[in-house]
């Protein structure tokens, strides 16, 4: 398959996440990935093809939208606006092209990260991983999610005991279709523990600071994308006003949470805030750790796992004509990082506000750890790919990811 097409199917997941809960597996044959120029001057319009896509995968963009649409529904997009690209000629196809979710893994073992894996299966990769290195890790809870599942991590620690250093946090799997965050994360925790007596850079990182590693903060939306809809993004909370289902988890933070412009009040929206700043059970868990660690010692780095687009972001998101004190200190520890992934690879990521090169963004977890919760530093970083697999990142480039990623959180951490 072409890589136009196979782009098309990683924007799928918004337009169709925000349908009305469904028992069946979803099945996206005949949908195609669409890239839609947006008139100008024209008033109205992207709300109009909201209600006829699937999905809009790129909520915010300004100058065009990529969307899932069935093939029934394509004509009357042409109408609204006639300059349309096909991505993917078929999504279904691309979701088939993924690979299978595998069960069969060692652990502590880098062959885990040559394949995608259930929920139950990472659950119990940490639990695992964590056995086998008893004197210097536990595993950690953040709270619940909507339908009762743990926010389930890990704590790291080196010389002077647990709890004893500035801590470093990373998320995962935020949106639930972002697969390879979960991998990547994972990866992270990986490489501290298993390393940690025989890297002394490693070591040197690990007596440092504390680490605190959520690999799937959304574990309900991760589970319905596993089972039921590969292209799902938000959680699986219900709002009684409406028969879509569903909060943005990277909405519903409790700062700025109330500014417009950066998230939606339609229930069906991929980037629905909420009736409420932190009404998501995940989010008040989330909260109320990153609040812990800030009034313990202190957080001094977060990092936000995404996909896709390759970018490494910092606050804040929610006023785009904002420029922080700490500008020019978040650009060049975003810039070592960019450079160590680059170095690996080849592969370039784009560095800067997040405001100003995404788009706006309210409730956001890297505003809130960044504006409440005092970290030094707060990024998120969007990993592979541009848009040619999108969400649907095969197998294949799993131990790329990870690698090249690591690269650049290592040489992140060594400049905090």
């Amino acid at each position: 398959m072409k890589n136009a097409t196979i782009l098309s199917i990683a924007l799928l997941p918004l337009a169709l996440a925000t349908a009305v809960p469904r028992s069946e597996k979803v099945d996206y044959t005949g949908y195609q990935g669409l890239r839609i120029t947006l008139p100008e001057n024209a008033t109205g319009i992207e709300e109009q093809i909201e209600d006829i896509a699937a999905h809009i995968l790129n909520p915010g963009q300004a100058t065009h939208i990529d969307a899932v649409v069935a093939a029934d529904k394509i004509d009357a997009i042409k109408a609204l606006a006639p300059e349309v690209e096909v991505l993917v000629q078929d999504v279904g196809a691309a979701i088939a092209e993924e690979g299978d979710i595998v069960s069969a893994y060692a652990v502590p073992s880098e062959s885990w990260f040559t394949a995608y894996h259930s929920y139950a299966d990472h659950i119990q990769f940490l639990r695992d991983l964590q056995a086998g290195y008893p004197s210097n890790s536990e595993i950690i809870t953040t709270g619940t999610s909507v339908q009762g599942r743990t926010l389930t991590g890990i704590h790291i620690w080196g010389s002077g005991g647990k709890g004893s250093k500035p801590a470093v946090l990373f998320h995962g799997t935020v949106h639930a279709r972002e697969w390879i965050t979960t991998m990547s994360t994972e990866y992270n925790a990986w490489q501290l523990l298993t390393k940690y007596n025989t890297d002394s850079a490693i070591k040197a990182l690990v007596d440092k600071f504390d680490f605190y590693i959520i690999p799937i903060v959304n574990p309900d939306g991760f589970v319905y994308s596993q089972t039921t809809d590969r292209m799902w993004r938000k959680n699986r909370q219900t709002v009684g006003s409406s028969s879509c289902v569903g909060r943005d988890n990277n909405r519903n933070w409790s700062y700025k949470w109330e500014v417009t412009g950066g998230a939606s009040t339609n229930p069906c929206s991929e980037t629905y805030k909420g009736l409420a700043a932190g009404d998501a059970p995940e989010n008040r868990g989330m909260m109320a750790h990153v609040n812990s660690l800030r009034d313990a010692r202190g957080i001094r780095l977060y990092i936000d796992f995404h996909s896709y687009g390759q970018y490494i972001l910092w606050p804040y998101g929610y006023d785009c004509n904002l420029v922080v004190p700490e500008d020019r200190a978040l650009n060049a520890l975003a810039s070592a990082g960019q450079s160590a992934i680059r170095g690996v690879s080849g592969t370039s990521y784009t560095v800067g506000n997040s405001c100003r090169h995404l788009y706006a963004t309210t409730g956001s977890g890297p505003d809130y750890v960044y504006g409440v919760g005092g970290a030094a530093y707060s990024y998120t970083i969007e990993l592979r790919d541009k848009g040619n697999y999108g969400f649907i990142l095969p197998a294949s480039q799993i131990q790329p990811t990870v690698r090249e990623t690591w690269a650049g959180v290592v040489a992140m951490l060594q400049r905090t």
